[in-house]
């Protein structure tokens, strides 16, 4: 029984998920749900104008999902293989000045 309590759960994560896909501007509460992150946190990062947020005349906290995305895509890790490549271009560039 616990077992489909949580399948439910579930469910209705992956409903409220494909809702928000479709649904734009984000109010705070989908923001919070889509990020995975609190209210509070939210509130913060906007204080600190540290996310991407539209604030109307009344007052509400809005967002848009691709300003969403590219928030949590914005500091990528590069993969050894990536900076392998570059430090070859690198070297190959200066190896072409230097002639």
């Amino acid at each position: 029984m616990n077992q489909i309590k949580e399948q439910q759960k579930q469910l209705d994560r992956i409903e409220e998920i494909l809702t928000m896909k479709q649904a734009e501007p984000m109010s705070l509460d989908e923001a919070c749900k889509y990020l995975g992150l609190s209210k509070s946190y939210i509130y913060k990062l906007t204080c600190l104008r540290q996310i991407p947020f539209y604030k109307p005349q009344n007052g509400k906290l809005f967002f848009e999902k691709s300003d969403l995305n590219r928030w949590i895509l914005r500091n990528k890790s590069k993969s050894e293989s990536e900076i392998e490549a570059e430090a070859n271009d690198y070297i190959a560039k200066k190896g072409r000045q230097a002639i």
